[in-house]
């Protein structure tokens, strides 16, 4: 107990500010892959403790050398989840990762619409919904719209004679900023190797973002929402709707996660 009494304020200070960092790297790997490497380095964690308890010289040698160059691996190996967080840090996002807003209920409700729309028509199509993090670098690679959101433009769009069909639709604060977007492919090496390029996209930007993407598959004519490298399963425009404005103004889903 004496300890407490022997805390100054910068103590407590250092404390919190290295608590709180500890919190956002959860918060930053929770539900993504990250999570396995962060399991896999705290058990070569463990097994540097018992290198060292019971002198086993060379793989506590090894380890060390591993161990040195600790914030190195650390970088390289969770370098896009520290972009996301760097990114969330420099727009001025809530620390505690709240405060998220983007599109209003009714440009949301007009994807919804589009999406249930070309489901039943085995339409495929990527719709991206910007968040905190911009996406200026990607709307470039598409054809500028700035144009309202209309269920009636996004389905025109994804049309197989359309010259935009193949690209991603992003918008932002009930703006569509641009179609035929290109879109990053994801890197998770995890993915099921039936998923075509529209769900790797989608999966893609959402890993690399903070934004959240609506696929609608050309094959099943399902409708799955892509978020933070997950796809989630809606059933039917109500709870699709419902998903939406839920991610959009920054609060969490307990949905399952759809396996494509």
């Amino acid at each position: 107990m004496d300890i407490l009494f022997q805390l100054s304020f910068k103590d407590a200070l250092d404390i919190a500010v290295v608590a709180l960092l500890i919190y956002q790297i959860l918060f930053m790997v929770k539900g993504t892959r990250a999570v396995q490497m962060l399991l896999g380095v705290a058990a070569f964690g463990v097994i540097f403790w018992v290198s060292f308890s019971y002198q086993l010289h060379t793989l506590h040698w090894i380890l060390g050398h591993f161990f040195n160059s600790f914030f190195v691996i650390f970088i390289i190996l969770f370098q896009d989840q520290i972009r996301s967080a760097l990114a969330n840090f420099g727009s001025g996002r809530r620390v505690w990762g709240a405060g998220t807003r983007g599109a209003s209920g009714p440009s949301i409700d007009e994807i919804v619409e589009a999406s249930i729309a070309m489901g039943r028509k085995r339409i495929g199509g990527i719709v991206v919904l910007e968040r905190v993090n911009g996406l200026k670098n990607f709307v470039s690679t598409g054809t500028q719209l700035l144009s309202e959101i209309h269920c009636d433009l996004i389905y025109a769009i994804f049309q197989s004679t359309s010259p935009l069909h193949d690209g991603a639709i992003i918008t932002k604060k009930g703006k569509m900023l641009a179609a035929g977007c290109f879109l990053p492919l994801s890197k998770n090496v995890d993915v099921d190797r039936h998923l075509g390029t529209r769900h790797r996209a989608a999966l893609g930007i959402t890993e690399s973002t903070d934004a959240v993407a609506v696929v609608v598959s050309e094959e099943t004519g399902k409708v799955s929402i892509a978020e933070r490298g997950n796809f989630y399963a809606v059933e039917g425009k109500v709870e699709l709707a419902r998903t939406l404005k839920r991610l959009m103004s920054g609060k969490a889903i307990s949905l399952p996660k759809r396996e494509e």
